[in-house]
């Protein structure tokens, strides 16, 4: 079973999104019982949050399934158990490594062709760039659709 981890700044929007999108594409496929898929924050900020609303309702407009969640900062603990730990942008993966410290997210395991543990998002979608927070942009759509891209490329390697 692969153990997959989004992560991003707080749990409530861009990571806690990844998540569904992904079981939903996983379920789509039939594939639920090949992984074991969650997400998580760098910080506290939002720690017990809900999934935010304006994210909640992008969801549903696609048709996209989701249970209540509860934002939780990612523990060591936590990354060393997962295969792969896909984080949202630079900034993420620079508060990442204070967590759980730099040696840990150069690790260069290959996992299903994947070099390495940890992964931005848009490395498996077109643009490369960050996914942009939807927090500070309000723009949920755009999220969606990197996220969905994303999460179909991954699943197409995995």
């Amino acid at each position: 079973m692969t153990k997959l981890i989004f992560v991003c700044h707080g749990n409530i929007c861009r990571s806690a999104m990844a998540e569904f999108i992904m079981k939903q594409a996983v379920k789509d496929q039939g594939r639920e019982k090949e992984f074991q898929i969650s997400s998580a924050a760098v910080s506290y900020e939002e720690e017990g949050n809900d999934l935010y609303p304006p994210a909640q309702s992008c969801l549903r407009k696609h048709q996209i399934h989701f249970t209540e969640h509860r934002a939780h900062r990612i523990t060591p603990v936590e990354f060393a158990q997962a295969d792969l730990v896909i984080v949202m942008d630079q900034s993420n993966l620079r508060l990442l490594e204070r967590i759980v410290g730099s040696i840990a997210i150069q690790e260069s395991d290959l996992h299903c062709g994947l070099k390495g543990k940890v992964h931005k998002m848009m490395e498996f979608g077109s643009t490369g760039q960050d996914v942009a927070d939807p927090w500070y942009t309000g723009n949920f759509e755009i999220t969606y659709r990197d996220l969905q891209q994303g999460c179909t490329h991954l699943l197409e390697l995995l």
